[in-house]
């Protein structure tokens, strides 16, 4: 039986039975593909549901302002997804009259968009035969036959692109790219795959060489660069703070957070308040304290963030006018987001 006939009849039995799997709108499909980047399907699920509910169609979510978008999406981290989603949005649905394109070399122009996003789109919605080659593909791919190239070097993204395009199904190419991916996800898994029951296990290289855990193979990972953020929590007699909106290209543009200082290591409390930018800010009588007393980090991809929160208590003031019980309608990264529960309950 040959690599694809097997992979879809493993699949026509064991598939996950996902509600975007019940139609070939592509704007669904499409939401679903962007959702699930960086995120575990049962993660991923429950945001689905709610952006399907939110925004039935693209015209829903094109008109939506992207505070709003930004605030839904809380909690899926990688938010430039959200805005390339919503900015590709507005785009169809203003100079496409909301018709989605119909083929690779069309929805690869589309902002937030790559070559895994189009190849699903264009293959589950038209049937185009484009392979999808996302992590789960890579494993099934560099294990069954033997490839040693590293998945994340421009080599390999070539290879393994080219391979899977050669085995694809062309009679049905959505139901092979949705099959490859199930099966990394759910049996030839990273940790533990389950060989013993495997549809390939007797023409499978890793298996018959015993280097199951050595594929696939990667390069070195980028050093992880260690930032130190001082959040600065206004707390006003007439339950009032400060919030403003983080901009630049960096990590969380377009959502709110308390003032900042970021520094080059750990620093005490008469090191914050004897820094300009602390005098700057609040020039007023307060007092300061520390609210957690266990440095916090929160881990990104390249970089590791280690925080404090300090709690700003002062008198009213007529330049500070978020009030905090209308705080929670500003999407705010996680990390803000997991401090903001913690203070209510404490406060």
């Amino acid at each position: 039986m040959i690599f694809s006939n097997a992979l879809i009849h493993w699949y026509l039995k064991n598939n996950r039975k996902l509600p975007w799997r019940e139609t070939k709108n592509p704007y669904f499909i499409w939401l679903s593909e962007i959702m699930l980047q960086q995120t575990r399907v049962a993660q991923g699920l429950s945001y689905y549901k709610k952006f399907t509910e939110a925004f039935p169609s693209i015209f829903e979510l094109a008109k939506a302002n992207e505070s709003t978008v930004l605030k839904m999406w809380q909690g899926l981290g990688y938010y430039s997804r959200a805005r390339n989603l919503h900015f590709t949005a507005k785009y169809i649905a203003t100079e496409l009259n909301g018709v989605f394109p119909a083929t690779f070399n069309e929805i690869i122009k589309l902002k937030g968009i790559g070559d895994y996003t189009a190849s699903a789109i264009s293959s589950i919605c038209f049937n185009e035969p484009t392979a999808v080659v996302d992590g789960n593909v890579y494993r099934v791919l560099s294990r069954y036959f033997g490839i040693k190239t590293p998945i994340n070097s421009s080599l390999g993204i070539k290879e393994f692109k080219a391979l899977a395009q050669v085995l694809i199904d062309e009679t049905q190419p959505g139901t092979f790219n949705q099959a490859i991916m199930d099966f990394g996800a759910l049996h030839c898994k990273p940790q533990n795959p389950s060989c013993s029951s495997c549809p390939f296990s007797e023409s499978c290289v890793a298996l018959e060489q015993n280097r199951i855990k050595e594929l696939p193979v990667k390069e070195k990972k980028v050093k992880v660069k260690k930032r130190y953020f001082n959040y600065l929590v206004m707390v006003t007699s007439d339950g009032k703070t400060i919030l403003s909106e983080r901009k630049g290209k960096g990590i969380w543009q377009g959502l709110y957070q308390f003032p900042l200082i970021e520094t080059n290591k750990n620093i005490s409390i008469n090191e914050l308040i004897s820094k300009d930018e602390f005098v700057n800010l609040f020039p007023f009588n307060s007092s300061i304290s520390l609210f957690n007393k266990k440095e916090i980090v929160h881990k990104l991809s390249h970089q590791h963030i280690s925080t404090k929160f300090w709690i700003i208590e002062t008198e009213n003031s007529q330049e500070i006018k978020i009030k905090w019980a209308e705080i929670e309608k500003y999407p705010v990264p996680i990390l803000i987001a997991n401090f903001l529960e913690a203070f209510s309950t404490k406060k």
